[in-house]
């Protein structure tokens, strides 16, 4: 890997290019990494107060009656951001698309079983389920037998 640094008081902002031939893990590390920089944790807000989430205390996130709603074990706080917005943030964390509504900390998972309609039902470590639908199953074991990286 070639690696180029330009630091000159004329650039406006700093700008990351990449060029390669294909996609490939490393790569996937590098966007991770970079992205992980711009925002470690996310707002909840509860009535009045705003709370600070880690993504690693987080189940999962759902979308229910038009609002997005990050869930665990104790808590449950509506985070004002898009589902697609919460989801690009938390990719580097260990999540995934469980379902067009739900996306799922694939670290604090501590069983799953499969459902007969193809679908996963999956347990995470605090007790609460969730539930991943085909469309998304194949990937997310694929994602666990990899351990989570």
């Amino acid at each position: 890997m070639k690696i180029n640094i330009d630091i000159d008081d004329n650039h406006e902002e700093t700008q990351i290019t990449i060029q390669a031939k294909e996609w490939t893990q490393e790569l996937e590390d590098i966007v991770n990494v970079i992205k992980r920089k711009k925002q470690q944790r996310l707002f909840g807000v509860d009535e009045e107060q705003t709370v600070l989430l880690e993504p690693k205390e987080i189940d999962f996130i759902h979308a229910e009656k038009r609002k997005i709603y990050a869930v665990s074990k104790e808590w449950r706080f509506e985070v004002r951001m898009k589902l697609y917005e919460v989801e690009e943030f938390l990719i580097p964390h260990g999540f995934m698309r469980f379902s067009k509504s739900v996306i799922g900390n694939i670290h604090r998972i501590e069983k799953f079983e499969a459902s007969f309609n193809g679908n996963l039902c999956v347990y995470f470590q605090s007790g609460n389920k969730e539930h991943i639908t085909r469309k998304y199953v194949s990937a997310i074991k694929d994602k666990l037998m990899q351990g989570g990286q």
